[in-house]
């Protein structure tokens, strides 16, 4: 097993017990990013999060560690 597939598996060991956390953390950096640009570009950051989140969600194969 390569590096890459042990890092793979670590980090879809950790969506599997914390996605809720992971997916909480996601959208407060979202947050602190669009208020750092007074909201112009939270369509962008909102699409963003989505997109980093349901990455994160696919590792394992399922949609249901983390909430959009």
């Amino acid at each position: 097993m390569g590096m890459f597939d042990n890092l793979k598996d670590k980090a879809t060991d950790a969506v599997d017990e914390h996605g809720d956390q992971i997916g909480e953390g996601v959208d407060k950096a979202g947050d602190f990013a669009d208020e750092k640009t007074g909201g112009k570009y939270g369509d962008k950051i909102d699409q963003g999060g989505d997109m980093a989140k349901d990455q994160l969600d696919k590792l394992d194969g399922q949609d249901d560690d983390i909430d959009n």
